[in-house]
Protein backbone atom coordinates (compact mmCIF):
# COMPACT_ATOMS: atom_id res chain seq x y z
CA UNK A 1 0.00 0.00 0.00
CA UNK A 2 1.25 3.47 -1.01
CA UNK A 3 2.51 6.02 1.57
CA UNK A 4 -0.22 8.29 2.67
CA UNK A 5 -0.55 12.14 1.02
CA UNK A 6 -1.29 13.62 4.51
CA UNK A 7 -0.84 12.00 7.91
CA UNK A 8 -2.01 14.61 11.07
CA UNK A 9 -0.73 13.26 14.53
CA UNK A 10 -1.55 14.64 17.96
CA UNK A 11 -2.65 18.22 16.44
CA UNK A 12 -3.47 20.45 18.87
CA UNK A 13 -5.38 24.19 18.42
CA UNK A 14 -5.87 26.04 21.60
CA UNK A 15 -7.18 29.60 21.80
CA UNK A 16 -6.78 31.65 24.94
CA UNK A 17 -9.44 33.09 26.61
CA UNK A 18 -7.91 37.27 27.84
CA UNK A 19 -9.74 39.52 30.38
CA UNK A 20 -8.62 42.74 30.25
CA UNK A 21 -7.73 45.87 27.88
CA UNK A 22 -4.84 47.69 28.96
CA UNK A 23 -3.26 44.26 31.21
CA UNK A 24 -4.79 41.41 28.99
CA UNK A 25 -4.41 38.01 31.06
CA UNK A 26 -4.92 34.93 29.61
CA UNK A 27 -7.94 33.07 32.18
CA UNK A 28 -8.15 29.90 30.28
CA UNK A 29 -8.10 27.92 26.97
CA UNK A 30 -10.57 27.22 23.87
CA UNK A 31 -9.41 23.47 22.87
CA UNK A 32 -11.04 23.59 19.98
CA UNK A 33 -8.76 20.44 18.64
CA UNK A 34 -7.61 18.73 21.19
CA UNK A 35 -5.28 15.09 19.86
CA UNK A 36 -6.40 14.85 16.03
CA UNK A 37 -4.92 11.89 14.17
CA UNK A 38 -5.65 10.90 10.60
CA UNK A 39 -4.38 9.97 7.54
CA UNK A 40 -5.66 10.46 3.82
CA UNK A 41 -4.43 7.92 1.17
CA UNK A 42 -3.69 8.67 -2.54
CA UNK A 43 -7.26 9.34 -4.42
CA UNK A 44 -9.20 8.46 -1.50
CA UNK A 45 -11.84 10.53 0.19
CA UNK A 46 -11.46 11.19 4.23
CA UNK A 47 -14.61 13.06 5.86
CA UNK A 48 -14.83 14.48 9.16
CA UNK A 49 -18.09 15.16 10.36
CA UNK A 50 -19.48 16.38 13.27
CA UNK A 51 -21.72 19.47 15.18
CA UNK A 52 -20.79 23.18 14.68
CA UNK A 53 -17.67 23.82 16.85
CA UNK A 54 -16.53 19.86 16.88
CA UNK A 55 -13.28 21.44 15.20
CA UNK A 56 -13.56 20.26 12.03
CA UNK A 57 -12.95 23.28 9.88
CA UNK A 58 -9.94 24.63 12.83
CA UNK A 59 -8.66 21.03 11.62
CA UNK A 60 -8.74 21.78 7.96
CA UNK A 61 -7.26 25.35 8.11
CA UNK A 62 -4.45 24.41 10.09
CA UNK A 63 -3.81 22.06 6.93
CA UNK A 64 -4.16 24.53 4.73
CA UNK A 65 -1.83 26.31 6.56
CA UNK A 66 -4.37 29.20 7.50
CA UNK A 67 -3.49 28.01 11.33
CA UNK A 68 -0.47 27.39 13.28
CA UNK A 69 -1.00 24.17 15.26
CA UNK A 70 -0.22 24.71 19.06
CA UNK A 71 0.84 21.04 19.39
CA UNK A 72 1.44 17.98 16.86
CA UNK A 73 2.30 17.50 13.53
CA UNK A 74 0.84 17.71 9.67
CA UNK A 75 2.64 15.40 7.43
CA UNK A 76 2.41 15.89 3.57
CA UNK A 77 4.24 13.21 1.25
CA UNK A 78 6.50 12.69 4.17
CA UNK A 79 7.51 15.96 4.63
CA UNK A 80 7.04 17.69 8.02
CA UNK A 81 5.07 21.17 6.70
CA UNK A 82 5.73 23.04 9.85
CA UNK A 83 9.32 22.57 8.53
CA UNK A 84 8.67 23.94 5.25
CA UNK A 85 10.52 27.20 4.51
CA UNK A 86 10.56 29.51 1.30
CA UNK A 87 9.98 27.57 -1.95
CA UNK A 88 8.76 24.50 0.31
CA UNK A 89 5.71 26.63 1.38
CA UNK A 90 4.70 27.70 -2.05
CA UNK A 91 5.23 24.38 -3.33
CA UNK A 92 2.90 23.25 -0.68
CA UNK A 93 0.50 25.93 -1.44
CA UNK A 94 0.79 24.66 -5.10
CA UNK A 95 -0.12 21.17 -4.06
CA UNK A 96 -2.93 21.27 -1.35
CA UNK A 97 -6.06 23.34 -2.49
CA UNK A 98 -9.77 24.15 -0.99
CA UNK A 99 -12.69 24.93 -1.91
CA UNK A 100 -15.27 26.88 0.45
CA UNK A 101 -18.28 26.36 1.13
CA UNK A 102 -20.04 29.83 -0.43
CA UNK A 103 -19.03 29.85 -4.46
CA UNK A 104 -19.70 33.71 -4.51
CA UNK A 105 -17.95 34.40 -1.82
CA UNK A 106 -15.09 32.76 -2.70
CA UNK A 107 -14.65 34.22 -6.66
CA UNK A 108 -14.30 37.80 -6.94
CA UNK A 109 -16.70 39.57 -8.66
CA UNK A 110 -14.24 42.33 -10.52
CA UNK A 111 -12.46 39.06 -12.70
CA UNK A 112 -13.63 37.62 -15.72
CA UNK A 113 -13.91 34.03 -14.86
CA UNK A 114 -11.09 33.19 -17.53
CA UNK A 115 -8.98 35.36 -15.14
CA UNK A 116 -9.53 33.86 -12.01
CA UNK A 117 -8.86 30.68 -13.03
CA UNK A 118 -5.75 31.61 -14.70
CA UNK A 119 -4.57 33.08 -11.80
CA UNK A 120 -2.41 30.20 -9.78
CA UNK A 121 -1.10 29.66 -13.14
CA UNK A 122 0.01 33.29 -13.82
CA UNK A 123 1.36 33.15 -10.51
CA UNK A 124 2.91 29.77 -10.40
CA UNK A 125 4.01 28.67 -13.24
CA UNK A 126 6.14 30.25 -16.17
CA UNK A 127 3.07 29.37 -19.48
CA UNK A 128 2.94 31.86 -21.84
CA UNK A 129 -0.24 33.60 -22.39
CA UNK A 130 -1.56 31.06 -25.09
CA UNK A 131 -0.54 28.11 -23.00
CA UNK A 132 -2.58 29.96 -20.40
CA UNK A 133 -5.67 30.23 -22.39
CA UNK A 134 -5.65 27.25 -23.52
CA UNK A 135 -5.16 25.04 -19.81
CA UNK A 136 -8.15 27.86 -18.72
CA UNK A 137 -10.29 26.72 -21.49
CA UNK A 138 -9.39 22.58 -20.69
CA UNK A 139 -9.94 23.17 -17.14
CA UNK A 140 -13.73 24.77 -17.97
CA UNK A 141 -14.72 21.62 -20.44
CA UNK A 142 -13.03 19.29 -17.70
CA UNK A 143 -15.78 21.01 -14.78
CA UNK A 144 -18.39 20.73 -17.35
CA UNK A 145 -18.50 23.86 -18.48
CA UNK A 146 -18.28 25.75 -22.01
CA UNK A 147 -15.30 27.60 -22.73
CA UNK A 148 -17.21 31.02 -23.57
CA UNK A 149 -17.50 30.81 -20.20
CA UNK A 150 -14.26 32.87 -19.73
CA UNK A 151 -15.16 35.72 -20.91
CA UNK A 152 -18.08 35.96 -18.61
CA UNK A 153 -18.27 37.19 -14.50
CA UNK A 154 -19.01 35.18 -11.44
CA UNK A 155 -22.37 37.09 -10.64
CA UNK A 156 -23.56 35.73 -14.54
CA UNK A 157 -23.39 31.77 -13.35
CA UNK A 158 -25.64 30.26 -10.91
CA UNK A 159 -24.65 28.77 -7.62
CA UNK A 160 -23.81 25.91 -9.22
CA UNK A 161 -21.59 26.86 -11.78
CA UNK A 162 -20.21 29.60 -9.72
CA UNK A 163 -18.72 26.04 -7.48
CA UNK A 164 -17.21 24.40 -11.18
CA UNK A 165 -16.10 27.82 -11.37
CA UNK A 166 -14.20 27.38 -7.96
CA UNK A 167 -13.30 23.43 -8.90
CA UNK A 168 -11.65 24.67 -12.39
CA UNK A 169 -9.26 26.82 -10.48
CA UNK A 170 -8.65 24.28 -7.35
CA UNK A 171 -7.63 22.09 -10.23
CA UNK A 172 -5.41 24.36 -12.18
CA UNK A 173 -2.11 23.17 -10.78
CA UNK A 174 -2.72 19.72 -10.14
CA UNK A 175 -3.20 19.58 -6.99
CA UNK A 176 -2.48 16.07 -4.63
CA UNK A 177 -5.09 16.91 -2.36
CA UNK A 178 -8.12 19.35 -2.21
CA UNK A 179 -9.85 20.45 1.18
CA UNK A 180 -13.54 19.93 0.30
CA UNK A 181 -15.40 22.89 3.18
CA UNK A 182 -18.93 21.74 2.85
CA UNK A 183 -18.95 22.01 -0.91
CA UNK A 184 -22.55 21.75 -1.84
CA UNK A 185 -24.41 22.67 0.99
CA UNK A 186 -24.56 25.63 -0.17
CA UNK A 187 -25.91 24.43 -3.66
CA UNK A 188 -30.01 23.62 -4.76
CA UNK A 189 -30.76 20.20 -3.60
CA UNK A 190 -31.01 19.80 -7.23
CA UNK A 191 -28.30 20.49 -8.61
CA UNK A 192 -25.88 18.79 -5.44
CA UNK A 193 -25.78 14.78 -7.01
CA UNK A 194 -24.10 16.83 -9.92
CA UNK A 195 -21.71 18.15 -8.05
CA UNK A 196 -20.79 15.60 -5.86
CA UNK A 197 -20.58 13.38 -9.18
CA UNK A 198 -18.36 15.51 -11.17
CA UNK A 199 -16.03 15.56 -7.86
CA UNK A 200 -16.13 12.01 -7.64
CA UNK A 201 -15.58 11.11 -11.50
CA UNK A 202 -12.23 13.72 -11.33
CA UNK A 203 -10.62 12.24 -8.59
CA UNK A 204 -11.09 8.98 -10.68
CA UNK A 205 -9.11 10.22 -13.71
CA UNK A 206 -7.01 12.47 -11.36
CA UNK A 207 -6.29 10.70 -8.71
CA UNK A 208 -6.54 13.76 -6.21
CA UNK A 209 -7.49 13.01 -2.36
CA UNK A 210 -9.94 14.93 -0.54
CA UNK A 211 -10.45 15.90 2.79
CA UNK A 212 -14.04 17.02 2.92
CA UNK A 213 -15.82 18.65 5.72
CA UNK A 214 -19.61 18.30 6.14
CA UNK A 215 -22.47 17.77 8.14
CA UNK A 216 -24.90 16.26 6.01
CA UNK A 217 -24.57 12.70 6.49
CA UNK A 218 -26.03 12.01 2.73
CA UNK A 219 -23.32 13.83 1.34
CA UNK A 220 -20.39 12.01 3.22
CA UNK A 221 -22.02 8.90 2.98
CA UNK A 222 -21.42 9.01 -0.77
CA UNK A 223 -18.42 10.43 -1.44
CA UNK A 224 -16.15 9.40 1.40
CA UNK A 225 -13.90 6.54 1.56
CA UNK A 226 -13.49 6.68 5.18
CA UNK A 227 -15.29 9.11 7.75
CA UNK A 228 -14.09 10.47 11.17
CA UNK A 229 -16.70 11.55 13.51
CA UNK A 230 -15.32 14.58 15.88
CA UNK A 231 -16.84 15.62 19.07
CA UNK A 232 -15.23 18.72 21.10
CA UNK A 233 -11.88 18.75 18.79
CA UNK A 234 -11.70 15.12 19.66
CA UNK A 235 -12.08 12.11 16.83
CA UNK A 236 -14.61 9.53 18.91
CA UNK A 237 -15.06 7.02 15.77
CA UNK A 238 -13.07 6.35 12.40
CA UNK A 239 -14.15 3.80 9.60
CA UNK A 240 -14.73 3.03 6.56
CA UNK A 241 -17.48 5.02 4.79
CA UNK A 242 -20.33 2.11 4.86
CA UNK A 243 -18.89 0.29 8.15
CA UNK A 244 -19.71 3.08 10.09
CA UNK A 245 -22.56 3.90 8.50
CA UNK A 246 -24.17 0.39 8.75
CA UNK A 247 -22.13 0.17 11.89
CA UNK A 248 -21.63 3.21 14.18
CA UNK A 249 -20.42 1.75 17.21
CA UNK A 250 -20.33 4.88 19.40
CA UNK A 251 -23.12 6.64 21.11
CA UNK A 252 -22.56 9.98 19.49
CA UNK A 253 -22.43 8.52 16.18
CA UNK A 254 -25.37 6.47 16.62
CA UNK A 255 -27.36 9.90 17.73
CA UNK A 256 -26.00 11.80 14.37
CA UNK A 257 -27.32 8.78 12.05
CA UNK A 258 -30.60 8.65 13.97
CA UNK A 259 -30.95 12.17 13.19
CA UNK A 260 -30.72 12.33 10.06
CA UNK A 261 -33.01 11.36 7.01
CA UNK A 262 -33.49 7.77 5.70
CA UNK A 263 -32.57 6.81 2.28
CA UNK A 264 -36.38 5.73 2.16
CA UNK A 265 -39.41 6.71 3.94
CA UNK A 266 -40.15 3.33 5.18
CA UNK A 267 -37.70 2.42 6.90
CA UNK A 268 -37.59 3.28 10.55
CA UNK A 269 -35.10 3.03 13.05
CA UNK A 270 -35.04 4.43 16.72
CA UNK A 271 -34.89 8.00 17.36
CA UNK A 272 -31.93 9.00 19.85
CA UNK A 273 -32.35 12.46 21.28
CA UNK A 274 -29.53 13.55 22.84
CA UNK A 275 -29.85 15.72 26.22
CA UNK A 276 -28.60 19.32 26.92
CA UNK A 277 -25.82 21.06 25.09
CA UNK A 278 -22.64 20.76 24.01
CA UNK A 279 -20.39 21.33 27.09
CA UNK A 280 -17.87 25.16 26.86
CA UNK A 281 -14.44 23.64 25.23
CA UNK A 282 -12.48 25.71 27.55
CA UNK A 283 -13.83 23.36 31.16
CA UNK A 284 -14.30 20.17 29.41
CA UNK A 285 -15.92 17.87 31.26
CA UNK A 286 -14.13 14.68 33.32
CA UNK A 287 -13.33 11.65 31.76
CA UNK A 288 -15.59 11.29 28.72
CA UNK A 289 -16.39 14.53 27.18
CA UNK A 290 -19.74 12.79 25.62
CA UNK A 291 -20.71 10.90 28.99
CA UNK A 292 -23.10 14.34 30.28
CA UNK A 293 -25.42 14.23 27.29
CA UNK A 294 -24.73 10.20 26.56
CA UNK A 295 -27.76 7.45 27.14
CA UNK A 296 -24.70 4.57 27.83
CA UNK A 297 -23.07 6.60 29.92
CA UNK A 298 -21.89 5.05 33.74
CA UNK A 299 -19.51 6.15 36.53
CA UNK A 300 -16.46 5.06 35.00
CA UNK A 301 -17.23 7.48 31.90
CA UNK A 302 -17.17 10.28 34.37
CA UNK A 303 -14.16 8.85 35.48
CA UNK A 304 -12.03 7.81 33.28
CA UNK A 305 -11.28 8.73 29.63
CA UNK A 306 -12.17 6.08 27.24
CA UNK A 307 -8.68 4.73 24.76
CA UNK A 308 -8.81 5.29 21.62
CA UNK A 309 -8.90 1.22 19.86
CA UNK A 310 -9.16 -0.63 16.92
CA UNK A 311 -11.51 -3.80 16.43
CA UNK A 312 -10.65 -6.73 14.36
CA UNK A 313 -12.56 -5.09 11.51
CA UNK A 314 -10.57 -2.09 11.56
CA UNK A 315 -13.04 0.53 13.37
CA UNK A 316 -12.03 2.68 15.70
CA UNK A 317 -13.76 4.07 18.20
CA UNK A 318 -13.25 5.39 21.83
CA UNK A 319 -16.15 4.45 24.25
CA UNK A 320 -16.30 2.33 27.42
CA UNK A 321 -18.82 0.71 25.84
CA UNK A 322 -19.15 0.84 22.40
CA UNK A 323 -21.55 -1.10 20.36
Amino acid sequence: MSDPVLKVEKLKKYFPVTKGLLFMKTTGWVKAVDGVDFSINPGETMALVGESGCGKTTTAMMVLLLLKPSEGSIWFQGKDISRLRGPDVKEYRCSVQAISQDPFSSLDPRFRVGSIIAEPLVVNTSMSRAETKEKVRELLLQVGLKDRAAELYPHEFSGGQRQRIALARSLALNPKLVVLDEPVSALDVSIRAQMMNLLKDLQQRLGTSYLLIAHHLATVRYMSHRVAVMYLGRIVESAAGEDLFTHPLHPYTQALLSASLPSHPKIKREELVLPGEVPSPINLPSGCRFHPRCFKAQKLCSEKEPAFEENPRGHWVACHFAG
